[in-house]
């Protein structure tokens, strides 16, 4: 299958990251916070370290974004990148502009 997602890309909402990548930018960054977008039976599952869990299906979601500090840097990721990607555009509209999106999701990611 082709890799269309292994190198950094920029959109106006968020930065795609491939896995290592994401996690490579996370590490160097201070203010970063970690969200994982997925369910919660998901993220009881497994979970990358200190990530924060805000359900992507959740009909709180946006208002439970809106209570998130605009001026930190987000890693968002999900299984596939499809919600995290979602969800960085959700966030890029309410106010938040550093946001960082595990490209392929933790499915990729070596762990």
């Amino acid at each position: 299958m082709f890799n269309l997602f292994k190198t950094a890309s920029r959109n106006a909402a968020y930065t795609n990251l491939s896995p290592n990548e994401f996690i490579s930018k996370l590490n160097k960054t201070q203010d970063a916070v970690i969200l994982d977008v997925r369910t919660p039976a998901e993220f009881q599952s497994g979970a990358l370290d200190n990530a924060i869990n805000i359900d992507f299906f959740s009909p709180t979601f946006q208002q439970r974004l809106g209570m998130l500090d605009k001026s930190k840097s987000y890693f968002v990721y999900c299984r596939s990148g499809n919600r995290s990607a979602q969800a960085c555009k959700i966030m890029n509209s309410l106010g938040f502009s550093k946001l960082y999106n595990m490209a392929g999701g933790l499915m990729e990611l070596d762990y």
